[in-house]
């Protein structure tokens, strides 16, 4: 389990140095690195070079953002497989249901509790 915990840390913290150096060194902004990593994310799952990361690495490969795009393409892809063309634009959404669904309900419950204000 320790080996396990050990590579989760290091591919997740290598996938966020990347993100740094990105901030740190391009012009680009923070919301188009986020949308560049999901993309890059269904792209790597796209051309089979994600799931085996994701296999070696577990949670250091899925929880960062282009994981999030892992998540999207397995779920495009199997519904694809069982429903066909329509499963293109339900297999996503289906896929990343419980993440989307979670991140909406715990944004709400930790607005209530912390009164968001502008900076």
């Amino acid at each position: 389990m320790l080996l396990e915990c050990i590579k989760a840390f290091v591919v997740g913290g290598l996938i966020c140095v990347v993100g740094q150096i990105l901030i740190d060194k391009t012009k680009l902004t923070p919301a188009r690195i986020l949308v560049l990593f999901v993309t890059l994310g269904v792209v790597l799952t796209a051309v089979g070079l994600y799931k085996p990361l994701v296999e070696f690495a577990g949670a250091g490969a899925t929880v960062p953002l282009t994981g999030f795009g892992y998540t999207l393409a397995t779920g495009v892809q199997e519904a694809v497989r069982e429903d066909g063309l329509l499963g293109a634009l339900t297999g996503g959404s289906i896929a990343a249901a419980a993440g989307i669904s979670a991140a909406i309900f715990f944004g709400y419950i930790f607005a209530l509790i912390f009164k968001p204000h502008d900076k």
